[in-house]
């Protein structure tokens, strides 16, 4: 049964909503439908590295967790990253980071999606600049009804 666009937003909250990791970091859902995520993160002094650019980490974080969405939405599932990597572009300066992502693929199981991090450089501005910063591909799988972390 294919979900509908609203579904796949619940879909989509539900799940944002249960990642601490993401609330800590202020990570906010902007965008999410079949097969594609967009998600931004204010870029805080805490969040920066010594040459005053968001840390790698971060920039990293938005990747993975928009290519994870973006696979899961296709797949309609909770869903998992089972590979990605990133090249880092440009120093992602400004006071918002956006991480824009799209399955490219999708199977049953897994789909294959890229991303593309863009800094805002004019947080105030109607229309902000965007300056892409880095670019992601990623293998996300499906994951079982159910299946959680284990205690060791």
């Amino acid at each position: 049964m294919t979900m509908t666009a609203d579904q796949l937003w619940r879909l989509a909250r539900s799940v944002f909503e249960a990642q601490p990791f993401t609330k800590f970091l202020g990570a906010e859902l902007i965008d999410a439908g079949p097969g594609r995520a967009t998600i931004g993160l204010p870029v805080r002094p805490e969040l920066k590295q010594q040459h005053g650019f968001a840390h790698g980490g971060v920039v990293s974080f938005l990747a993975d967790n928009a290519l994870t969405f973006a696979g899961g939405l296709a797949l309609q599932s909770d869903a998992l990253t089972v590979e990605y990597k990133i090249n880092y572009a440009k120093p992602a300066t400004g006071h918002y980071l956006v991480a824009k992502a799209e399955a490219a693929v999708s199977t049953r199981r897994q789909a294959v999606c890229r991303c593309e991090i863009y800094s805002r450089l004019d947080q105030g501005a109607a229309d902000p600049e965007e300056r892409l910063v880095a670019v992601a591909q990623g293998t996300i799988a499906a994951v079982s009804k159910g299946a959680r972390a284990e205690p060791r």
